[in-house]
């Protein structure tokens, strides 16, 4: 494979193929989430596009009757609203097919009512419009018991899972409600400019209600975790899984917050810990980074040395000039001198991989690359001089240092003091203030700081205070069930990948995106493998982004409800599943062309349709990259990182699964967030693959040091300190679940201090105390005492016995 992707990127080189130009860099900005308008057309599988003719249809036939020749957009908002509380009564009715009539309706309305509108922009006009008012009305409340009864109509489950094969229309039901539920989260959750003052208190009332346990004692998210296991456990094969996964995606990043919110919790945590504030912006400080070139591959290296023989005078490949080594060259925030020192001719050739000669390239680049765009300079104005992060280090880090040097220079240590330095001589003087003044304590280390005193003082200290946040409520309802729910999300993960091989025993995604007539022409079948392809990128578009959101928000609410999370992460194995996932052409599936733009929502219900032809469908869109791909891949990246910082015996997994050569292909992608977890990725375990591996790869070793944050005495470059620290993973493993463990004894366990609790050793009080029985104890105590007291034989003389 690596000789493959090699190949590839040698003919797509400007070099050796003068039609194309190396891969470009890619303007892809990282968010919550894509646009308004793709994130509602990937709701919408292309089989589907039939039915918004069916809901237009249940609509009209149904609206004559009441508005008398007038058009919804002509009503009053009086008048529309007591049509929705008519259409809201009908929706109570038995009959089974004129509640899904009712259902396809109030589609409709959420849909922005496209049969009265011109373009694209009045359709999203009035499906907001709309969706504020169902919401006002209580539709969303009608739906979720709707869809309560649909997730327990034991019925439909068990025809599902007798059936040979599940197509669109077993799922019909809960197709309309789960895409009325997503358009009115995914609408109330963007915020616009032009909202109204009552709109922007419908959407903070919203997001309580979807956080809060109002909905039959638990949060919304809850409720479509156990639609997620119920589908894995292949009790309910019908259930329309994309709709429910990225319904579920939605709900949690509307209700705990999106990345910005995010940062912006975390700033009011370290205030409220009275932490120093963080040393910059990650989000600004990421998005100012440029992408690099990638490393050399095997052919270019390979013709570097013919060209060496050669004795020509540009003996090195050619590499651009954001290329990984020269990254700095031109950066106006670089020191004078230094950039004195690359425009000397004689220090050209003494580099590891040198670099050809900048002034020379326009005799050898034939025509020359334009120049990279300028960003603005506003952009970069805070950045530091030289590398973009601050450097950090830790309590323990100053620690160790400080226990290396007394045991150099004294021979003996003194614990945890960092503050004496009595014998030590000066030069560890500066080193120990250079690391106190990067000094970085985070809101993790005083949480586990925190624990550690509330279990070993429970009495003096008293109760802890939990603040009940969203994210802290939606941990306390998914506790019990946790592990069912990764596993479950990892299944689905597995199930979409590219990489994966079609089984028998695997779980079947395509039940909401199979037709029920298979394809007969090759038109068809062309436009079906599209949308399946599709299919899959967004389930693992939506599992991604739900992970590292859960992720991200356990892990600022308290550390070890992250740890507890991620240690069910790697025990599901989601380390060698993101590997696998990675191991693949990736630069073919950020580039994927899985998507026909006519057949987009709201495109296809505005416009007319073309003829679709097999050329047009080949041809796919015109954008550079799939933003959806790309997202996902940074996502999992994040992931990964999430999953093995600081965590000694998985960053071996990444050793021991051979995933260098897997990550390095990935820097082939030119983007520059993706780049930047790549190479964290990378500099964790570059101390683990010998020196070979480090010369061979002096580029990669270049980027580390570029992009990626310093920790001071962090070795990562030569792997000098590798005997020291052996391989245990079941022991860290062990002890890290132990701490996890009584944490949630202590601070969840209802029978928490049984040791502490008084007991009544009076007789009399205790047999007078009240039990309670359940309803239909009287009617059977008589059966319940013969079978559990007379039929018991008592062994009287055991009484006399001594004990």
């Amino acid at each position: 494979m690596q000789a493959d992707g090699d190949v590839l990127f040698w003919q797509l080189s400007p070099k050796n193929n003068p039609s194309s130009m190396e891969s470009p860099n890619l303007e892809f900005e990282y968010g919550d989430s894509d646009m308004l308008t793709a994130e509602l057309s990937e709701l919408y599988s292309y089989t589907e596009e039939p039915e918004f003719a069916l809901n237009r249809d249940y609509f009209e036939e149904d609206f004559r009757s009441h508005a008398r020749g007038r058009r919804w957009t002509e009503l009053t908002v009086d008048e529309q609203r007591t049509y929705v509380m008519r259409l809201l009564d009908a929706l109570e009715v038995t009959d089974r097919d004129k509640r899904l009539k009712v259902a396809r309706a109030i589609l409709y309305l959420a849909q922005g009512v496209f049969d009265e509108c011109d373009t694209e922009v009045d359709v999203l006009h009035w499906s907001r419009h709309n969706i504020f008012l169902l919401y006002d009305m209580g539709i969303f409340t009608a739906l979720l018991e709707l869809l309560s009864m649909e997730i327990d109509n034991s019925q439909a489950c068990s025809s599902a899972v007798r059936k040979p094969a599940i197509s669109l229309a077993d799922s019909t039901e809960l197709r309309v409600l789960l895409s009325i539920m997503y358009l009115m989260v995914e609408t109330v959750r963007v915020q616009t400019e032009d909202d109204r003052p009552e709109w922007r208190a419908a959407r903070e009332t919203f997001k309580n209600e979807l956080g809060s346990p109002l909905y039959n004692g638990e949060p919304f998210a809850l409720l479509l975790f156990t639609m997620v296991t119920k589908f894995c456990s292949m009790n309910a094969p019908h259930f329309p899984m994309k709709k429910v996964l990225l319904l579920l995606w939605k709900t949690v990043l509307f209700t705990l917050g999106g990345f910005e919110e995010l940062q912006q919790m975390k700033v009011g945590a370290r205030e409220r810990l009275s932490l120093p504030p963080l040393p910059e912006d990650s989000i600004k400080v990421v998005r100012a980074m440029r992408a690099a070139s990638p490393p050399a591959s095997a052919m270019e290296l390979i013709e570097q040395q013919q060209q060496q023989k050669r004795g020509r005078r540009s003996r090195r490949p050619l590499v651009k000039q954001d290329s990984l080594d020269t990254y700095n060259e031109r950066d106006p925030f670089k020191n004078d001198d230094s950039r004195d020192e690359e425009d000397d001719p004689e220090d050209t050739d003494s580099g590891i991989e040198g670099e050809v000669d900048p002034l020379d390239r326009d005799v050898i680049i034939q025509p020359p690359p334009p120049p990279p765009p300028l960003r603005p300079p506003t952009e970069r104005v805070n950045f530091p001089k030289g590398l973009p992060w601050a450097p950090k280090v830790r309590e323990k880090d100053i620690e160790h240092f400080l226990e290396t040097s007394r045991n150099k220079f004294i021979g003996f240590t003194l614990g945890n003091d960092t503050e004496t330095l009595v014998g030590l001589p000066r030069p560890i003087h500066e080193s120990v203030k250079t690391l106190k003044q990067h000094k970085y304590v985070s809101v993790s280390e005083i949480q586990i700081k925190r624990e550690e005193d509330l279990l070993q003082c429970p009495l003096s200290l008293g109760e802890e205070e939990v603040e009940e946040t969203p994210a802290e409520i939606l941990y306390v309802g998914m506790l019990p069930s946790l592990s069912q729910y990764v596993i479950a999300l990892l299944k689905l993960l597995l199930a979409a990948a590219p990489t994966s091989k079609a089984k028998t025993d695997s779980i079947n995604i395509l039940a909401d995106v199979l037709p029920e007539e298979m394809p007969i022409t090759v038109l068809q079948s062309m436009k079906l493998g599209i949308d399946v392809n599709r299919h899959k990128e967004i389930i693992v578009k939506a599992i991604s982004a739900l992970l590292l959101l859960l992720l991200k928000h356990l892990k600022l609410n308290h550390i070890y409800q992250f740890e507890i999370v991620s240690q069910h992460l790697v025990f599901a194995n989601c380390i060698p599943l993101i590997l696998k996932f990675f191991n693949q052409n990736i630069m073919s599936y950020i580039s994927a062309k899985n998507s026909i733009c006519v057949l987009d929502f709201p495109h296809c219900v505005v416009h007319e349709m073309p003829e679709l032809t097999a050329e047009s469908l080949e041809a796919g869109d015109n954008n550079q990259f799939c933003w959806r791909n790309l997202f996902s891949c940074i996502n999992l990246l994040r992931i990964l990182n999430k999953l093995t910082k600081w965590k000694h015996s998985r960053t071996m997994m990444l050793v021991v699964f051979k995933s260098a050569p897997i990550l390095k292909r990935a820097l082939k992608v030119k983007q520059a967030m993706m780049q930047l977890y790549v190479l964290k990725l990378l500099k964790i375990q570059t101390k683990y693959l010998g020196r070979q591996w480090r010369k061979s790869n002096m580029k990669t070793m270049s980027a580390i040091y570029q992009k990626v944050r310093h920790r001071l005495n962090d070795d990562w470059a030569y792997g000098n300190d590798i005997d020291a620290r052996p391989w245990d993973f079941q022991a860290e493993e062990c002890a890290l679940r132990e701490s996890i463990e009584k944490f949630n004894s202590r601070r969840y366990d209802k029978n928490k201090n049984g040791d502490f609790a008084p007991v009544d050793n009076c007789l009399q009080s205790v047999l007078g105390q009240r039990v309670e029985l359940p309803e239909d104890f009287h009617y059977s105590y008589e059966m319940w005492l013969e079978r559990e007291v007379f039929s018991q034989p008592i062994q009287w003389e055991g009484l006399l016995q001594n004990p």
